[in-house]
């Protein structure tokens, strides 16, 4: 997501002062719904906070995403932020006394502070595989279709692989709500990869290549050439994304990243260790990583 989008919330947020898909004016916001659980904030009470840490700034708009408790006594908000440069996905914890909040996310402590991810993610991401299935590495992709910025991590993705082999890579599906056409696509991805492993490397890269030509009217079509070319029938694939049943495996895949504190992509996991930069990382850094987690998952 966009950096510094991000970096201007935490600025404004922290100091206090008065207090990003583009469009031209800001949208209006939902009429405020009541919060749907006892002493959770209602819709109206965030809208109105970001209203006064970001009104001063027309090109700013957002998105409610979400509301919960989470399970450290705090309230999670996900919010959605956007301006001309792009989007960033952006998690408020609110305290206890429902005055005060941090920006960030919360963070695994421990011993052993990533395995519960890694066996999470273990048991239950079962997505397109490309790598050696006993490498002593797994790499879990949370990935949206239409995110420009998972379209810009692929090929710092393949040079690592390319570069180490003892790295397996999962792909799972994680559609942004704001984004029209991802979970058509994230559907026909389901199902080309259900249909063949090989089929769906060559349809993801190739719906991220095409990504900028791609519309929520032209989708469908798009998607079904994109699939034939990648070796599987695309008729078959459109009539398989249409299926219930298909948007619950999506919709499951999303669930798995919420659970494992996704809240933005392209989000990796190595061994459970949660990365959202990976395509900022230098490779000597990667490197270095990778060959610690080798080393403790022999």
């Amino acid at each position: 997501m966009h950096r510094q989008l991000a970096r201007l919330f935490v600025v404004m947020v922290w100091t206090i002062t008065a207090p990003a898909q583009p469009k031209a004016a800001p949208a209006p916001h939902p009429a405020a719904k009541p919060a749907t659980e006892a002493g959770l904030p209602s819709e109206g009470t965030v809208n109105s906070f970001l209203k006064e840490t970001f009104g001063y700034e027309a090109a700013v708009q957002w998105k409610i995403v979400e509301i919960k408790r989470s399970t450290l006594g705090l309230v999670e908000v996900d919010v959605i932020l956007s301006n001309p440069e792009g989007q960033q996905m952006t998690r408020l914890l609110i305290a206890p006394d429902g005055k005060h909040a941090l920006v960030g996310d919360i963070i695994p402590f421990g011993a052993k502070p990533y395995a519960p991810a890694r066996e999470q993610l273990a048991l239950q991401a079962a997505g397109p595989s490309r790598g050696p299935k006993d490498a002593p590495v797994t790499m879990v992709e949370f990935s949206d279709f239409q995110c420009p910025h998972c379209k810009e991590v692929q090929p710092a993705v393949d040079k690592l692989l390319a570069a180490e082999p003892n790295v397996r890579l999962v792909f799972q599906n994680f559609p942004l709500p704001n984004h029209n056409w991802a979970m058509k696509a994230a559907s026909y991805a389901d199902c080309v990869g259900r249909t063949s492993n090989d089929a769906f490397w060559k349809f993801s890269q190739s719906v991220f290549e095409a990504q900028p030509q791609i519309t929520e009217a032209n989708a469908e079509e798009k998607l079904t050439l994109l699939a034939d070319a990648a070796g599987v029938k695309g008729a078959e694939m459109a009539a398989c994304a249409a299926k219930p049943e298909t948007a619950t495996r999506v919709q499951k895949s999303a669930d798995l990243g919420k659970a494992v504190e996704v809240n933005s992509t392209p989000t990796f996991f190595i061994n459970g260790r949660r990365i959202s930069n990976l395509a900022a990382l230098p490779p000597e850094f990667l490197k270095k990583l990778v060959e610690f987690h080798a080393q403790e998952g022999k």
